[in-house]
């Protein structure tokens, strides 16, 4: 990394957007008893829905836990104040993440930045989770201490059958882009790097991978984003009962809220994420940031997708199925 990627602004870092300005949470669209049912689709079973901050989530369902892009120790970066810092120590802070992840079964990665990425070795060590991610993902992995037979490499295509009725589709994905069609820290491996990742500017991209996962027999199956960008072909007839799309911070990808809503059959109900500011702890409520464009994202899905009911979630609420609050935490 260069002294110019110190001087980058909050716009030109990962997608291009840092989440410091303090807003009110933004209400959900529409009331929760409004949107009934598609026909056709499973019931919601005994899912839980919990959101862990930036793009990720906790799914617990028939004594089984499921984690997608797990980040909770939230370190500074200088992302929110315009000192970002590449070299950035990379930190692990047990007891916070401890207190979220339960015991996990399996952990999904969608791309491996370290605010989707830097928990999971600590997670898969400490827990013995499998670990489902790119060849990317593995290698990192593995330089950092985890049993390189606790980890899956996918490309996406798959269609895992993990058992007790946990099925994973693995949905080839792209990476947001910032306003110059650019992002933080691109590239892949394909061998170990040459030294023990130290900082997040170790941590490359990697490719970026999207999932669909059925969370028991009787369903939901929920769309799960680590990115906002897609594949339109990949993504095209998947047709989930929740959509957890992440919250664009630019246009720089044409048209991407029709496209992504169209290719997925509108699905029932759609959750914003990666809108949240990422250093701040778990225990504070959730601070939205103007410049990654809640507000129009809102808006565009009722546009778009009128018969579709948006969920914007808070780190304290655990959700059923449909995304209605069961217990609050």
């Amino acid at each position: 990394m260069t002294q110019e990627t110190h001087a980058f602004g909050r716009r030109t870092v990962l997608r291009g957007a840092a989440l410091g300005a303090a807003t009110p949470l933004v209400a959900a669209a529409a009331d929760a008893s409004a949107a009934p049912r598609r026909p056709g689709r499973p019931d919601a079973g005994a899912a839980a829905f919990r959101w862990l901050g930036t793009t990720g989530w906790r799914i617990d369902t028939g004594g089984r836990t499921v984690l997608f892009d797990p980040y909770l120790t939230r370190f500074r970066t200088g992302l929110y104040d315009g000192t970002f810092d590449p070299r950035t120590p990379l930190r692990t802070d047990p007891a916070v993440v401890d207190a979220h992840i339960g015991r996990p079964d399996l952990v999904l990665v969608s791309h491996s930045h370290w605010d989707h990425l830097a928990d999971v070795p600590y997670i898969a060590r400490s827990t013995g989770a499998r670990v489902v991610g790119t060849e990317t993902t593995y290698h990192l992995l593995t330089a950092l201490g985890v049993d390189a037979g606790r980890i899956s490499v996918v490309k996406g295509g798959e269609v895992l059958d993990f058992g007790d009725g946990i099925v994973v589709e693995v949905v080839p994905s792209l990476h947001s882009r910032n306003k110059k069609c650019a992002y933080f820290a691109p590239g892949t491996l394909h061998a170990p790097p040459a030294t023990v990742p130290r900082t997040i500017g170790d941590l490359p991209e990697g490719d970026t991978l999207a999932f669909q996962v059925t969370a028991g027999d009787g369903g939901p199956s929920a769309f799960l984003m680590g990115a906002s960008d897609f594949d339109e072909r990949a993504v095209r007839g998947l047709r989930p009962d929740l959509a957890m799309v992440a919250v664009p911070s630019s246009t720089a990808t044409h048209r991407y809220v029709p496209r992504l809503l169209g290719a997925l059959g509108r699905p029932g109900v759609v959750v914003p994420v990666h809108w949240d500011h990422f250093e701040r702890p778990l225990t504070d409520p959730p601070v939205p940031d103007p410049e990654m464009r809640l507000d129009a994202f809102l808006a565009e899905v009722a546009s778009v997708a009128p018969g579709t009911r948006t969920v914007v979630p808070d780190y304290r609420t655990v959700y059923d199925g449909r995304m209605r609050p069961r217990i609050s935490r």
